[in-house]
């Protein structure tokens, strides 16, 4: 369903992506791990649409994303690591901006969808600046499945948040793999792995596939540099 091929981006000079290509199929679930400041989020923000490339292809199925108007729209749903919300607005009217571009229905999804997973309806007259991190995320991802997309992007979901609150976004992620949509994600937390069929270390601009079970000192050693060291 992806196809990455050698995708290139520098700020300046630095050169942050440097030919990243990775391959993801229909309910894959694929873990992109790296040291602070490799281009983990540079690339998810590329693969989401939200900053175009400089060099390189991106196919979802057999669209090119670059040259095909509206793919990243209808193919991606994107959490970004930082709060996407209108925090002056209520969770109905943050979902509602969301929805309104979208074919589906917001009232239906609350009844019986994603979103009845996600337990947002007890929070819809709430303002979003009176939430909690973990609740914040739920509305994130709730907006960014207003369109249905079949590939889910997100950005170290459940950084900042307490144990119970990670615990739940990963149920959530579980039913989205379990309803055969594809999951593309940054984290470093066990959990999250755990979902993971597929690992990519992104690692002086290119992405390479470790084995999927890779935790613990292991995968500190790779994310070193040093993944031969016994």
């Amino acid at each position: 369903m992806i196809k990455v091929n050698d995708i290139t981006y520098s700020y300046g000079r630095k050169r942050v992506l440097d030919g990243a290509s990775l391959t993801a199929a229909q309910g894959d679930c694929v873990a992109i791990a790296g040291v602070n400041g490799c281009g983990k989020s540079t690339l998810l923000s590329i693969l989401s649409g939200a900053l175009r490339p400089q060099g390189g292809e991106i196919f979802y199925g057999d669209r090119d994303a670059r040259k095909e108007k509206g793919v990243f729209q209808r193919m991606v749903g994107y959490v970004p690591q930082d709060n996407p919300l209108f925090e002056e607005l209520t969770v109905r009217d943050n979902l509602r901006l969301w929805y309104s571009k979208s074919p589906y229905s917001m009232e239906e999804d609350l009844r019986g969808g994603l979103l009845s997973v996600l337990q947002l309806s007890e929070l819809l007259p709430i303002r979003v600046s009176r939430l909690s991190g973990g609740m914040k995320k739920r509305v994130s991802i709730g907006c960014a499945l207003a369109a249905h997309p079949p590939i889910l992007v997100l950005d170290e979901p459940s950084a900042a948040l307490d144990l119970i609150c990670k615990e739940e976004i990963r149920q959530y992620l579980s039913v989205y793999l379990e309803q055969k949509g594809t999951i593309l994600i940054t984290t470093h937390e066990e959990a999250e792995l755990n979902l993971c069929n597929r690992l990519y270390i992104l690692r002086k601009g290119k992405l390479e596939e470790r084995e999927s079970g890779l935790r613990g000192d292991a995968l500190l050693r790779e994310l070193a540099g040093r993944g031969e060291e016994k």
